[in-house]
């Protein structure tokens, strides 16, 4: 069993959930507060003493990049303060979908982030859903990159659907696609789609069969919402029987909360690593935590136990 004490902190943006997974590791959250000054910058503060302790910090870098400010700055604070290990929980890791050069002049971002992290003093990253496996590649510490068919596929089991199909909302789905096509033994679809400029989707057809299937799309993200709910409305115009999705990280910027509702989707299931918005239609929208996961993650870790049990298997 491990020597070190363990405590719990978190950024603001993420005490909901934060909440949530030490409530089912058995513990409470440490004492942090964050004084704000006038001119917009900010300063985090642990209360209580953590000399000598493992600290886990939980926060998603999901917009604003305040939310990434804060992480790094805890993050240094704990150093700074004499803990022995500082492991940053990150449910929805930020910037990753700027992980290769794809035009000239441009920042790989998800790099720059990888390094202001380790820079900062994280000891360990713990994270679910990259959106690209090969992001941890980019860390020169330890990576737990969970996924979240652990949480979904036993939802999806439970509901019982018949003639069911995993479908991708593009051609850089279609690994996560085959991973869920496999764990649930049902048939894949791909759709490709062409895009007019980013977050705008100019044209899409789907390979595989879908007339008569009841579908799920599968993705790490929704930000938009432009390419699920016209990947949607072409599966339905094609004679799909219904229209799921299974998404990890709702960002659901801009109308996208309108689109779903306007669409062809039945049901979207996604994690809480994103709160959503109150303040919108959620009819369609079924929230399955990750707070027990990344809990059990977490405890693993701490006690240098193995994590592969933790990967969903059928």
């Amino acid at each position: 069993m491990a020597i070190h004490k363990i405590k719990f902190f978190t950024g603001r943006a993420s005490r909901y959930l934060a909440e949530k997974i030490v409530a089912a590791y058995g513990t409470t959250l440490g004492e942090c507060e964050v004084v704000e000054f006038s001119d917009g910058e900010f300063q985090p503060h642990f209360i209580e003493s953590i000399r000598g302790c493992t600290v886990f910090i939980i926060q998603s870098t999901f917009p604003k990049s305040d939310n990434l400010m804060e992480l790094l700055m805890m993050i240094d604070a704990a150093k700074r303060a004499s803990a022995y290990k500082v492991v940053a929980v990150i449910p929805y890791f930020g910037w990753a979908r700027q992980d290769r050069k794809d035009r000239p002049r441009v920042p790989i971002t998800s790099a720059l982030v990888a390094n202001m992290l380790t820079v900062a003093g994280a000891d360990r990253v713990m994270t679910l859903d990259l959106h690209a496996d090969q992001i941890q590649g980019f860390f020169d510490v330890p990576v737990d990159a969970l996924y979240a068919s652990g949480i979904f596929v036993p939802y999806i089991k439970k509901l019982g659907i018949e003639d069911l199909s995993i479908a991708s909302p593009d051609m850089g789905g279609a690994k996560r696609a085959s991973t869920y096509a496999k764990l649930l033994e049902t048939p894949i679809i791909i759709s490709h789609k062409e895009r007019a400029k980013a977050n705008v989707v100019g044209s899409m057809t789907a390979i595989g069969d879908v007339e008569g299937r009841n579908i799920l799309i599968v993705d790490d993200m929704i930000d938009t919402a432009g390419t699920i709910c016209m990947a949607a409305n072409m599966l339905m115009e094609r004679g799909a029987k219904s229209v799921r999705a299974a998404i990890t990280h709702p960002l659901l910027s801009g109308k996208a909360y309108e689109r779903i509702n306007e669409s062809a989707l039945q049901e979207v299931i996604v994690t809480d690593t994103i709160p959503l918005n109150p303040e919108k239609d959620l009819h369609k929208f079924t929230v399955l935590s990750c707070a027990d996961i990344i809990a059990e993650c977490i405890e693993r870790v701490h006690n240098y136990q193995s994590i592969s049990p933790l990967f969903y298997k059928s």
